[in-house]
């Protein structure tokens, strides 16, 4: 595909509307020659309005036959594509399209691209990358899940986001900037608290889209949820009461669970993938660390966490769960869970308590597990699978960056070095939303269009 450019911009026509006799049809012709083109076409002279308008003219076809048609005319760059641009509406019968078509190309336009209208919209600024490929997604929609995710993008879901993180960004690499021209003065513009913060808060946005975008390439019919938390919490006993059957070697010997266990089972209609991890632990080696290793693959990918905490822990242990708790990296996807209530009698109160044993709490735990994952499928995906598979890379170097930046930040490493960070972050999220693209990356995602769009 030839890059739209200054130098390339040319008037260009297609038909618009689906293939097949219908009740309406569709010729589209966009470029700076719009209104001459209409002029050679069009039995009526054309009076070029202020605004965009509606009128009915005529075009007359071989052997002197005039077609009535209606036009729909921007005559300037408030189009879709940024430019003068017309809707030739007509019966949509193919012969009397293609007919038109010809005359339109006679007059001076030449044959539109794959997706040639809508990389001019994307140019002009009209729709950032993600919006674009959602055009696609809203053609290619097989069902109305997937119609109602393109939707969602082209209405700006995503791009919303994307753009809220980087303009935050920017202010703050400016303030950064800022106080770099006046190091020898003394004066901060942003001090290394709110830096923090600020970068915390993006990771937090950033992450949340790039786990939604794994999600979308992961092709998983079973809901996965994990038991995970100390070492002998008692989620190997928990996982066989849930299964109701003993599929765990279950041992009051601390690490007995070694690796990960998986099993299937069906709760309600939902069928769910329930993993048993190892221990946490805050210092690991050898087996261990591979055991650990494991445990943050499946607990990463997890739809739901239930973090079990023993109802017998001491101080100590308390507050080591509670730490290892604020590790994980989702929160809204967390069940806290004190497990083991039957060897003691309080338990902490802002969690669900559930023995085992006894039985007591584990239809509850259930109930909130099936909640929790029914609200979740009753949720359209954010993004596009291409839009995923496109933009995953550049989201989790943005992380990686903005994880960096925030570690100086905090070493006080200097503001030079954090805002190396956050140009090279906010040129990651630049290729997700367009801001920084290629002519090979454009040319790839509009050539899987259908001429006319």
């Amino acid at each position: 595909m030839q890059p739209y450019t200054a130098g390339n911009r040319d008037t260009i026509a297609a038909i618009s509307s689906a293939v097949g006799p219908a009740c309406r049809g569709i010729v589209r012709v966009s470029g700076p020659d719009v209104i001459d083109v209409l002029g050679r076409v069009l039995t009526q002279s054309v009076v070029v309005p202020k605004r965009a308008s509606r009128f009915d003219a005529s075009v007359e076809l071989e052997a002197g036959a005039e077609l009535p048609l209606c036009v729909n005319l921007w005559p300037d760059a408030r189009s879709f594509t940024g430019e003068p641009m017309a809707e030739l509406q007509l019966p949509g019968s193919p012969p009397l399209i293609d007919a038109v078509l010809r005359r339109v190309f006679e007059a001076g336009a030449r044959p539109a691209r794959r997706g040639e209208f809508t990389l001019r919209a994307f140019l002009a600024g009209k729709l950032d990358l993600a919006q674009a490929e959602a055009v696609l997604g809203v053609i290619d929609a097989a069902d109305a899940a997937e119609l109602s995710t393109a939707l969602r993008q082209l209405a700006g879901g995503l791009s919303t986001r994307i753009s809220a993180v980087r303009d935050d960004l920017l202010n703050l690499l400016a303030d950064l900037e800022a106080g770099l021209d006046f190091v020898d003065e003394d004066i901060e513009f942003v001090s290394s608290d709110e830096t923090v913060a600020r970068l915390a808060s993006a990771v937090q946005v950033i992450t949340d889209i790039e786990r939604g975008a794994r999600e979308r390439l992961q092709s998983r019919t079973q809901a996965r949820v994990v038991l995970a938390g100390l070492p002998n919490a008692g989620k190997s006993t928990l996982f066989n009461a849930l299964l109701e059957r003993d599929a765990a070697i279950v041992s009051d010997q601390s690490g007995t669970t070694r690796d990960y266990l998986s099993a299937t089972t069906r709760w309600g209609q939902l069928d769910v993938e329930l993993i048993d991890t190892a221990g946490w632990e805050l210092e690991q080696s050898g087996i261990e660390s591979l055991a650990q290793h494991f445990r943050d693959e499946q607990v990463r990918d997890a739809d739901v966490v239930a973090w079990c905490s023993s109802a017998i822990l001491s101080d100590a242990m308390a507050a080591d769960d509670r730490e290892l708790c604020s590790l994980l990296p989702d929160s809204s996807r967390v069940i806290s869970v004190v497990t083991q209530c039957d060897r003691r009698s309080t338990a902490m109160l802002e969690s669900l308590a559930v023995s085992a044993v006894t039985r007591d709490g584990l239809v509850s735990l259930k109930k909130q597990i099936v909640d929790r994952l029914s609200a979740d499928a009753s949720e359209t995906g954010e993004l596009l699978g291409s839009t995923a598979a496109r933009s995953r890379a550049a989201l989790q170097r943005s992380i990686e960056r903005l994880d960096a930046g925030r570690e100086a930040a905090e070493l006080s490493a200097g503001d030079e070095l954090v805002a190396v960070e956050i140009r090279e972050a906010i040129a990651s999220l630049g290729e997700v939303v367009g801001a920084v693209y290629t002519d090979d990356l454009l040319d790839r995602i509009f050539s899987r269009f259908c001429i006319g769009k």
